[in-house]
């Protein structure tokens, strides 16, 4: 029987994310022994400072990827959108299972919708991203950064200065809090970032065996579609402390692809769509990207940058 060790984070998110890939993976190759180990990252160690000003590359991903390069496990599982578009020389996107939620939910304390939550409501969000479209929603909301794992955001909203919490919709169902959740928000609110409610697994580039065994739980449309968002996100150099969205659907036979570049205060926003072929997925996103690029949104990031 051979071993095949998981790397991932040791939050209870990203355990859970873990172990849907060993579950399946154990389903397709029983034979085999799946093993997790959990890492530390830097973005789990530092909880005391805004995410967008520690720099985002590779805030959750660096140290698993450096215990892949050195053979300590066969592959990594994140959350596809912590994960850095440009990949570490050595690693490569394997496989990203079925789509869960791509939305981002409301959690309020008086059990209020974003359109119900009066003047001055206290936000907490560390996305610049959610920052610029909440006040575009409403200017005189009070944004206040927060940090942690989804428990400690929820005891956090319950004993601190917070009137609601924007999170992703994904993390929160895979959890069983879908009961805490006030809103299920309408991506013409807060458009979602890039591969968001995606798993992904990450590997070493040329590992033959792993790869063909990832293949089994790889989903196809799942895995078109963020390729389209995260072509996009790409193309703007938008990283995951920037507030850039995308998002994909279906509507009818048409591929959608909308994308989003904002000022921090949400005064200056652009948002764009473009519809086709999935087949076409990497056209559309570069068409998308030069279009919002030339509108401004090259202004607006050189201002955030």
């Amino acid at each position: 029987m051979q071993i095949i060790k998981i790397g991932t984070r040791g939050s209870k998110l990203a355990l859970y994310q873990a172990n849907k890939v060993k579950d399946l993976l154990s389903k397709e190759f029983p034979d085999n022994n799946f093993e997790i180990v959990v890492i530390k990252t830097k973005g789990d160690k530092i909880l005391d400072v805004a995410l967008s000003k520690i720099g985002d590359k590779g805030l959750f991903t660096k140290e698993l990827e450096i215990e892949l390069l050195n053979g300590n496990i066969d592959m990594a599982v994140h959350s596809l959108k912590d994960l850095p578009t440009v990949f570490p020389e050595g690693c490569k996107l394997a496989a990203i299972l079925k789509r869960a939620e791509v939305r981002d939910v409301l959690i309020s304390k008086d059990n209020k919708k974003i359109s119900e939550l009066p003047d001055g409501a206290v936000i907490g969000t560390s996305s610049l991203r959610r920052i610029s479209q909440v006040l575009k929603f409403n200017p005189k909301f009070k944004i206040k950064d927060i940090r942690g794992n989804v428990e400690t955001r929820l005891q956090k909203l319950k004993n601190e200065n917070y009137d609601a919490l924007i999170m992703a919709g994904a993390g929160i169902i895979r959890l069983g809090f879908e009961n805490k959740i006030t809103e299920l928000l309408d991506p013409e609110i807060i458009l979602p970032a890039a591969g968001q409610g995606a798993i992904a697994v990450e590997t070493r580039i040329n590992d033959e065996f792993i790869d063909k065994i990832l293949e089994n739980i790889n989903h196809e449309f799942t895995e078109k579609s963020v390729f389209a968002e995260r072509t996009f996100l790409q193309l703007v150099e938008g990283g995951c402390q920037v507030p850039v969205g995308c998002y994909t659907n279906m509507v009818g036979e048409k591929f959608h692809i909308t994308g989003l570049i904002a000022s921090i205060d949400g005064k200056n926003t652009i948002k764009e769509i473009v519809a086709g072929k999935i087949e076409d997925s990497y056209e559309m996103a570069k068409v998308l990207a030069e279009k919002m690029l030339k509108q401004g949104g090259a202004e607006i990031l050189s201002e955030i940058y």
